[in-house]
């Protein structure tokens, strides 16, 4: 079993995060948009932001982990058939999706201990709060969070609607890989003459 990346191919570690993170990010996303609707004597107007923060933080403590391990093993190059505008935006769309992320559970971090409360993370420890009391700090991290929350989830979007357009109008093995398929490209695949991969 591959568990590292390799120069052509994603690993299973790599492959189990990725989907992980992106499982965590809809269901959370799901699961905020319903619990701003409850009513306050709704048996989950308490339960969902609470479960909702425990799952924010364990998160965050994945893409730690994460970004150390794309350290410890980079993920693939790049398929020698991309055009360097691509590769660039590739790169900006990953860069991107790393810091709204980031930034997300950062404000749902302020939000939550706003207050001056640690978050109880689902009663196996207590993450303290650092920074709390300031004017207005749960109104202005809630718009905030708000709105990255949109952006991610957009955004998201458009890097799987990359990677379908990749699979099915390319032909390419971009989406295989991170699948974790086999690297034979689909059947419609048509290698590409050499001087059109520079």
């Amino acid at each position: 079993m591959r568990w590292r990346n390799s120069a052509e191919n994603f690993g299973y570690i790599s492959i189990g995060v990725h989907w992980l993170v992106a499982l965590a990010v809809y269901g959370m996303f799901a699961l905020g948009l319903w619990m701003v609707t409850l009513g306050y004597y709704a048996t989950w107007y308490h339960r969902a932001p609470e479960l909702h923060k425990s799952i924010g933080c364990l998160l965050f403590a994945v893409m730690i982990l994460r970004l150390i391990w794309r350290f410890m093993s980079p993920p693939p190059e790049p398929l020698s058939h991309y055009s360097p505008l691509t590769r660039a935006g590739a790169a900006l769309a990953h860069l991107t999706l790393y810091i709204l992320l980031f930034a997300l559970l950062t404000s749902g971090y302020l939000i939550s201990t706003a207050d001056g409360q640690p978050i109880d993370v689902f009663g196996w420890f207590s993450v303290p709060a650092t920074l709390s009391g300031l004017g207005g700090q749960a109104d202005v991290a809630g718009d905030i969070h708000f709105y990255l929350a949109w952006c991610v989830v957009i955004l998201s979007v458009l890097h799987g609607l990359a990677a379908l357009k990749h699979h099915f109008i390319d032909g390419d093995i971009t989406l295989r890989r991170m699948l974790g398929c086999r690297p034979h490209p689909p059947a419609n695949h048509k290698e590409r003459p050499h001087a059109e991969k520079d």
